[in-house]
């Protein structure tokens, strides 16, 4: 027997011997799909009106014995001052209006009169710009606490009420 007619022997007895594993009556075992592991749970940034509702209610839940205003203009405490002040030392000509800075996110009064104003805000601007600055201004003005929140931060509610606790005292 020459090399050719082995090998082609070899080919139809491996031909037969898989046709005959295809056609016997064990159940075959089908392909399951690829699990894909649970992707890691990460949690929704909390939209601005989301973040206003979580700490409205941190401050009307843990200090309940200040009334709670919301979006407060600078001018309702402080009128429409007419005594512009300088924001900055290289500006010595302009002077900024409390009409122009940032509402106050909330602010924290007894019998009328204001005890204190969170402000949140988000970014380097919450910091820096000339709106906050205003605002910030005014509040140290009036001798009352300023105190602001990153909302990129996490803000949990022990970190919250630790800190508006410490600069209401």
């Amino acid at each position: 027997m020459d090399f050719g007619k082995l090998f082609l022997k070899v080919v139809d007895v491996v031909k037969d011997a898989i046709e005959e594993s295809n056609n016997d009556d064990r159940p075959t075992q089908e392909a399951r799909p690829a699990q894909s592991p649970d992707p890691p749970t990460v949690e929704r940034e909390k939209t601005d009106a989301e973040w206003v509702d979580y700490f409205k209610e941190i401050l009307m839940t843990d200090f309940s014995s200040y009334t709670i205003r919301e979006n407060v203009p600078v001018t309702d405490l402080v009128g429409f001052a007419n005594d512009e002040f300088k924001l900055y030392e290289t500006r010595p000509r302009q002077a900024y209006k409390a009409e122009w800075g940032q509402p106050y996110t909330f602010v924290l009064e007894t019998d009328g009169q204001p005890k204190g104003v969170v402000m949140l805000g988000n970014g380097h601007s919450h910091d820096s710009g000339v709106k906050y600055l205003i605002a910030r201004m005014y509040a140290k003005k009036l001798k009352i606490p300023y105190i602001n929140f990153y909302t990129q931060m996490p803000n949990e509610r022990s970190y919250v009420v630790k800190r508006i606790s410490f600069f209401m005292e």
